[in-house]
């Protein structure tokens, strides 16, 4: 149990359990409902155990300090930039490093979207500790899902926290996702969007940023959900539409910027990406 008298600092918002069970009932919230969340600064003794887990899921990302949990049969460490993701209906205990105890903000969240949620950061009871990149961005989102509830727990107060929650978990997916300054696939990505003009083999754009092929075109689908020859596309046909909407230069001339040869080939590709010629395309988007 937590302690009773809490932390010096701390702020606690526990949604009343009917007013949770109308929201889960009501368009959105049915969907995503924070139902408790808080903050706890430089939590010492700070403990939690529930052997039979909760019927929410829990997120608590560490501002600083460190913890310690065990979710399931699995022991961890928490550290600041971390996030503790426990899916509901996992048994857990969680607490403060007795010698450098975490600040911890913390939220249960419940609806029908929280395992699609919590699955999509690749969050399980096996691998319950998510790396938050932009912790400045995270904190501020839950002092909003705090600041809104501590004032009143309205519909539309629950809103807004549903809001900020689902902001706060596909931010964190994001970060996760995308690629770490100066990695890989970041490189990769900065030398394909400085060459949209030309053409890129993908075992000399491994062998340049120093992975394999292989192991390029698996950072590429996981980052993009597409490959990178396909990223390149994309990014050559973001510019052909620009040029099409902002400039008065022909097709040829287009084409011939985004790195075809071929004006015939270039439509059919822009087609294919647009579902319309890039004529119809400047005819419909350039008035």
């Amino acid at each position: 149990m937590p302690i009773e008298e809490g932390f010096r600092g701390q702020r606690l918002v526990v949604v009343p359990r009917p007013q949770v069970a109308e929201a889960l009932r009501r368009p959105v919230t049915r969907r995503l409902l924070v139902t408790d969340a808080g903050y706890y600064p430089a939590a010492a003794d700070h403990r939690m155990q529930r052997p039979r887990g909760t019927d929410e899921a829990i997120v608590i990302v560490c501002a600083s300090g460190t913890g310690w949990a065990r979710v399931g049969s699995g022991a961890h460490r928490l550290g600041a930039w971390q996030a503790l993701v426990i899916p509901r209906g996992v048994p857990h205990s969680y607490g403060a490093d007795a010698r450098d105890p975490w600040t911890i903000w913390w939220a249960h969240l419940a609806g029908t979207d929280v395992t699609e949620l919590v699955e999509s950061l690749e969050a399980s009871a096996e691998r319950p500790v998510v790396p938050i990149r932009a912790i400045d961005r995270a904190v501020a989102l839950l002092d909003e899902i705090v600041s809104g509830l501590e004032r009143d727990q309205s519909p539309v107060r629950l809103l807004g926290a549903a809001g900020a929650a689902w902001k706060l978990l596909t931010q964190i997916n994001v970060d996760r996702l995308m690629p770490e300054p100066g990695d890989p696939l970041q490189r990769a990505m900065n030398y394909l969007a400085e060459r949209l003009d030309g053409k890129v083999k993908v075992p000399e754009l491994a062998s340049l940023v120093g992975v394999s092929p292989s192991h390029l075109s698996t950072l590429f689908r996981r980052a993009t959900g597409g490959g990178v020859l396909a990223h390149h596309t994309a990014l050559r046909m973001a510019r052909a539409r620009q040029l099409l909407d902002a400039t008065d230069a022909t097709i040829t001339e287009i084409a011939f910027d985004v790195g075809f040869d071929d004006a015939f080939y270039f439509s059919r590709v822009f087609r294919r990406h647009h579902g319309m010629s890039p004529s119809e395309f400047r005819q419909r988007y350039s008035d």
